[in-house]
């Protein structure tokens, strides 16, 4: 349950920030979409990784 509790604050976090950042009328701190999509990437990847070494060691 940590991983939604840890989430939910992230997303809570950003949203304050972007609400922050559209009432001071400031560009938004984020990359573009495609940058998103492949830091996502690299998150997965990174668990499919451990999910694997663990299974190969185990």
């Amino acid at each position: 349950m940590s991983f939604f509790k840890d989430a939910g604050m992230a997303l809570l976090g950003g949203w304050i920030i972007g609400v922050a950042f559209g009432f001071l009328k400031l560009p938004a701190p984020v990359p573009p979409l495609m940058g998103l999509i492949g830091a996502a990437g690299v998150l997965i990847g990174g668990y499919c990784y451990e999910l694997l070494s663990k299974f190969i060691l185990k």
